[in-house]
């Protein structure tokens, strides 16, 4: 297994999207989302609603990739040949082989279009045959039905609920829902299923 660098810059990518390191530099490709589509941050923790926002949005996951707790990517839809959003590794420990994915966003016109779908099979690809971790989580705010509806169809499996247990960008406290993929559920049955999904987009 390869040995997982925070320093290094992975690019995953198959025929439909890129996804590279997120950086400063970004602001730029992402800003149109940021200002026309302010609903996207409804249900997360940290709003990139608005120019300042965004850039503190950035900033925050620069600076936890250079902090090595989280690694941020930003998505390329090679179809389109536009960029659509962005999505992270976080709270990354490699000695329990644990990881979380999420942060994961799209603009409006990219969703439902299969993007995401391609995007979770490089995301738990590289997380469970590159960087040897044996279990990946999800979290979501236990209203957004989209989110888990869509976590629940490529295989994760629904843990429980943290009652009111981080705050959001709004002020009010998230009750979020906990779901997660461990690598043999991976092997023996989700990979496969993420494949079938592919295939029709």
């Amino acid at each position: 297994m390869e040995l997982f660098d925070f320093d290094k810059e992975y690019i995953l990518e198959d025929e439909c999207v890129l996804l590279r390191p997120l950086t400063e530099n970004d602001c730029s490709n992402l800003l149109e989302f940021s200002l026309n589509e302010p609903d996207t941050w409804k249900y997360g923790l940290v709003s990139a609603a608005g120019e300042q926002n965004l850039i503190k949005y950035i900033h925050q996951a620069v600076d936890g990739r250079n902090q090595k707790k989280m690694y941020p990517f930003i998505v390329f839809d090679k179809r389109t040949n536009e960029y659509a959003g962005s999505t992270r590794f976080y709270d990354i420990n490699i000695a329990f082989q644990t990881l979380q994915l999420g942060y994961t966003w799209y603009g409006e016109r990219f969703r439902g279009t299969g993007l995401n779908t391609h995007c979770k099979y490089l995301l738990l690809s590289f997380a469970f045959e590159k960087m040897n971790m044996l279990r990946v989580e999800f979290r979501a705010d236990h209203t957004n039905y989209r989110s888990i509806a869509a976590m629940k169809k490529i295989g994760c499996v629904v843990e429980g609920e943290l009652r009111k247990d981080v705050p959001k960008a709004d002020g009010t406290r998230r009750t979020s829902i906990v779901l997660s993929i461990l690598r043999d559920e991976w092997e023996n049955s989700v990979k496969e299923n993420l494949k079938k999904l592919i295939r029709n987009f």
